[in-house]
């Protein structure tokens, strides 16, 4: 045994650069949800939810379906530009999140906080253009029990902007609490949230 080998700690002895103990415990298996970014939990709660999300989309083309005249002038009501606006919004919101994550992995957490910051003024400012959209049909006496088309629009922008509020929520833990893990995890919620918009815009403000 040379002298390099015999100088060399072993187990619990080994420690990494930074001077933290290894931890030798395996990692659960989360199958192929072990190799995604942050915390499988998390992902497991965004692929359930997308699918009640991917439901209320059916749901809302079948009605269309069965009612083409009734969801066409009622979504010409609707304000395209506020919700155009507040998709790119969100998209923006959602690059300002990558850039946080990048920021976090080059150790700048003063960046990684602005960045975040950033998302969560936009993710305000989403649900403002959301509130005064919500004002105007309310003015003009358009409720949920107006018409099918109005109870689909109201439960599906509805329930999304709820996931805006617990996005906002989460992204305001992950900056505080800034592991590399919670941070990923935060993130890939809010980066739903920004896809089921990208998803829910075309199909009830655009789509024929």
């Amino acid at each position: 045994m040379n002298l390099q080998e015999h100088n060399k700690p072993s187990g619990s002895e080994q420690r990494p650069v930074d001077g933290a103990p290894l931890d030798d415990t395996p990692d659960e298996d989360w199958g192929p949800l072990s190799t995604l970014p942050g915390n499988p939990m998390m992902w497991l709660l965004i692929w359930s939810e997308l699918l009640v999300f991917g439901a209320l989309f059916i749901g809302f083309a079948v009605a269309r379906a069965l009612e083409p005249d009734v969801f066409t002038a009622s979504q010409d009501s609707l304000n395209r530009l506020a919700g155009a606006i507040n998709t790119m919004v969100l998209i923006t919101s959602g690059f300002f999140a990558a850039l946080a994550v990048n920021a976090q992995t080059n150790g700048k957490i003063g960046q990684m906080r602005g960045w975040i910051a950033g998302a969560i003024a936009l993710g305000l400012v989403f649900l403002g253009i959301k509130w005064i959209e919500y004002s105007e049909k309310a003015a003009h006496g358009i409720g949920i029990e107006t018409n099918n088309f109005y109870t689909l629009y109201y439960l599906t922008t509805g329930f999304h902007a709820m996931h805006v509020v617990f996005g906002i929520a989460i992204l305001l833990i992950v900056g505080w609490k800034n592991s590399d893990d919670n941070l990923e995890t935060g993130t890939a919620f809010w980066h739903m949230v920004d896809l089921v918009w990208v998803i829910l815009f075309p199909l009830i403000y655009l789509m024929r």
